[in-house]
This record gives structure tokens, sequence and C-alpha cells, in this order.
């Protein structure tokens, strides 16, 4: 019985494959303007997340001055703050 190798997988990519898109970050900052409550409320309504992952994100805030809320793509990003910048909050996208 002959040997039977396994076809081997060649991996060919063109220029369109391998570009990486650079995953960007929403930061906010800690105010003393905002209650926790009201952080949270708009935590939720731009992160569609639980009260408890808003909560969370508002305590590390707090905590340490900022907090990265959300990681994505640019125009999810973008609004992401603009929610969040509704009521005055601060934040910042980062590559």
């Amino acid at each position: 019985m002959e040997n039977i190798k396994p076809i081997e997988k060649v991996n060919e990519q063109n220029d369109e494959s391998t570009i990486v898109k650079t995953p960007f970050k929403v930061i906010l900052f800690n105010d003393d303007e905002h209650t926790f409550d009201e952080v949270i409320a708009q935590l939720i309504k731009a992160l569609q997340c639980t009260y408890e992952k808003a909560r969370d994100y508002a305590f590390e805030t707090h905590v340490n001055g900022k907090a990265v809320v959300y990681n994505g793509e640019l125009q999810k990003c973008l609004k992401v703050s603009s929610i969040l910048e509704e009521i005055s909050l601060r934040t910042q996208i980062v590559s």
C-alpha cells in the first residue's frame, strides 16, 4: 500500500485579506458633574449592556479616572461616544 500524504492547503493571501482593521476604543473620563445613576443610564443606552456591566464601567471610571467602555470599529465607536456625550460626558476615541 502506498504512503499517501494529506494535501497541504496553500495559504494564498491577496492585498484585501491582509488588511487588518484597527480596533478603536472609547474611553470615558470621570467628572464631578454627573451622578452614578446618570452615567449608568447613559452607558446602558450607548452600549445596550446590562445594569451590572454599566455599573462596573461607572465604578472603574470613578476609581481610575477613566475606563475603556467599548472596543470596535470606528463607526460604532463614534456612535457610542456620541450617545455618551449627549449628557456632556467626556469621551475620547483612540486606536
